[in-house]
């Protein structure tokens, strides 16, 4: 064997093991990524200061909890419109003009089983939904997708 074929050969074992290691480490239920997606796991500032208090009673918290799943894909559930809220900044120009700037909308529905959804949704949406109207809500990424009920769809 030549020398550019040992080299070779070395060269394909070697992306052979790091791919492998790469499989192994980065698979979705291995001890790393567990750790890894403890680390990268996004908190409210009010989650973050209870967790730093009760750091034993964790796991019996996260039952009581309301927790919303957050994943890439659509997510439907029955649920029951109870609260709206919004967080406007009116700006009035000297010439009279108004103008709304970072408008933010949220819906709070309740599911079947008792869970507390807090979407965010457009103005439209906000405004088209009644309350307390039970329909199918389809939401991906906490943003409303649609909203089906008796009389109406409401797409955000």
């Amino acid at each position: 064997m030549t020398d550019q074929m040992k080299n070779l050969l070395i060269l394909l074992c070697g992306i052979a093991v790091v791919l492998l290691v790469v499989i192994i480490l980065f698979a979705g239920k291995s001890p790393f990524m567990k750790l890894m997606s403890y680390f990268l796991e996004e908190q409210d500032d009010s989650e973050s200061g209870r967790q730093s208090n009760n750091v034993n009673t964790s796991q019996k918290g996260r039952k009581n909890q309301d927790i919303q799943r957050k994943t890439y894909e659509p997510l439907v559930e029955m649920a029951t419109l109870i609260r709206k809220s919004d967080d406007r900044l009116r700006v009035i120009e000297s010439t009279g003009q108004t103008k709304l700037i970072d408008e933010y909308y949220e819906l709070v529905f309740v599911t079947r089983k008792g869970k507390t959804l807090k979407i965010e949704c457009s103005r439209e949406a906000y405004e088209k939904i009644p309350f307390n109207q039970q329909g199918s809500l389809t939401y991906k990424l906490n943003k409303l997708v649609k909203f089906k009920y008796y009389e109406d769809t409401v797409y955000n």
